[in-house]
């Protein structure tokens, strides 16, 4: 069975046991083994399980996850400004935080 969820401004299709990085969530403090629930499912379906369309959302649908790593750092990233001819040359980094959660329920 696998579910398409929205997270943090865009969707993600998971199913039972997939590791998955999500926004940082309660900057960093999540305690690990806590769960957290995902209420806005787009979609359900599967094995032995009819196509479940939501509008927008399905009813009753819902899908669990268990905290692995509180604050898990991203690659990093680099932007590079510059400015031909005026001698103008800027670099900065970012490295985006996630929470890495295992998912462990899907119920619809």
């Amino acid at each position: 069975m696998y579910a398409i969820i929205e997270e943090g401004g865009g969707q993600r299709k998971v199913e039972n046991g997939d590791i998955v990085l999500i926004d940082l969530i309660k900057e960093g403090q999540a305690v690990v083994g806590s769960s957290i629930a995902f209420d806005r499912v787009l979609l359900l379906s599967g094995e032995g399980v009819t196509l479940k369309l939501g509008q927008p959302y399905v009813v009753g649908a819902s899908v669990t996850a268990e905290v692995i790593v509180p604050e898990f750092k991203g690659e990093k990233l680099f932007i590079q400004k510059f400015r031909r001819r005026k001698a103008f040359d800027k670099k900065t980094g970012h490295r985006q935080r996630y929470t890495q959660v295992k998912i462990t329920g899907i119920t619809g």
